[in-house]
């Protein structure tokens, strides 16, 4: 072997990344303390950027084509390794490949719950989980950042690397728009089309990453939150209230309760029976001793039919509905009462119009 033969062996004349893998993401091309060629040549394929590094610093970058090492097309390599006449003679320089393509199906999660301030709740504790598609955008950052002097970075290098990152740039996001605890719980779509704006400008301006879609899969909120999306869902549903109140009042009358329609006749008199009793306490003079339990029954008192004068419980029992309900009724003027003191009463009339309404 001639010495020319010698010196062409310790030369690079061709750089290239055959990449037959889908996990790589930067990859340092192995020089084996070989110095590179004047004119030498660097393929790039489709879907990678070749980074030039010298002495840690970042020079030239190519993307796809095949390229010739020349002084013309390296002015950065020129400058800094100091050629005042251009490239004659090898120099020796780390080549990256970084891949450019589209990786899909990335997952993210919250390790621990994240602080939110939210309108309606206060401060609220997070969990939240998605997936995230993204690229390379920035060789020179990506490898600064993030894939750092690594030979061979990959897939699950960077998941490990980015999680803890995206997570913050997640919880800075969410932060600042502002978007409601119970919108979070429900509206995923909505909510990582809303917060991809948001997050790009910072993964691209430290990372050198751009994130395509941002996809929300669950959100997870504490007990209370879960609750309150409960109550608004029922609310929703039920709509207007009185309503509600009427039309449950109007199926206790047909359905009768747990005994049919047979057991209503029962329910009614035992209502007007327990108004009965309370008309006869108020009407005793005072001081007079209660009457006796299993006494004859008082033939004067009003007949049941007549009696036309209830409160709310008892209101509320003849009609098989709550007495939150009836309170509800009155206080929205639906259900027409009579306020004593501090208590209602209802006369019949009043019940037979309110359901006939």
């Amino acid at each position: 072997m001639g010495i020319m033969d010698f010196i062409k062996g310790e030369l690079l004349e061709i750089i290239e990344f055959m990449d037959d893998s889908r996990d790589t993401l930067s990859w340092r091309f192995p020089d084996e303390d070989k110095a590179i060629k004047n004119g030498a040549q660097l393929i790039v394929r489709e879907s990678q950027a070749a980074q030039f590094v010298y002495l840690g610093q970042y020079g030239d970058c190519f993307g796809p084509g095949k390229h010739t090492l020349v002084t013309d097309n390296i002015p950065v390599l020129t400058r800094l390794q100091g050629w005042k006449y251009g490239f004659e003679s090898p120099f020796k320089a780390d080549v990256y490949f970084v891949t450019t393509r589209l990786f899909t199906g990335n997952k993210w999660g919250t390790a621990n719950p994240i602080m939110m301030r939210d309108k309606d709740f206060g401060v609220v504790r997070l969990r939240a989980f998605g997936t995230f598609d993204f690229r390379i955008t920035d060789a020179p950052i990506f490898l600064k950042e993030v894939a750092g002097t690594d030979h061979h970075f990959r897939l699950d290098e960077f998941a490990d690397t980015m999680r803890s990152r995206i997570i913050s740039v997640f919880s800075d996001a969410l932060a600042s728009c502002g978007v409601p605890a119970l919108d979070v719980a429900s509206r995923y779509t909505e909510l990582g089309d809303a917060l991809l704006p948001l997050i790009n400008p910072q993964v691209s301006a430290k990372y050198g990453i751009e994130l395509t879609s941002f996809l929300v899969e669950n959100v997870s909120v504490p007990p209370e939150v879960e609750a309150a999306i409960d109550k608004r869902s029922s609310m929703s549903v039920v709509g207007n209230l009185n309503d509600y109140v009427k039309f449950q009042m109007a199926e206790s009358m047909t359905k009768g309760g747990d005994g049919g329609a047979a057991a209503m006749p029962a329910q009614m008199a035992m209502g007007f029976g327990l108004a009965q009793e309370m008309v006869k306490q108020m009407q005793q003079p005072a001081g007079s001793p209660p009457p006796l339990p299993g006494g004859a029954p008082a033939a004067a008192a009003a007949p049941v039919a007549a009696l036309d004068l209830l409160n709310p419980a008892q209101a509320a029992e003849l009609l098989g509905v709550t007495e939150a309900d009836i309170l509800a009724s009155l206080e929205a003027g639906d259900l027409k009462g009579k306020k004593i003191g501090s208590a209602y009463r209802i006369t019949r009339t009043a019940i037979d119009t309110f359901l006939a309404d």
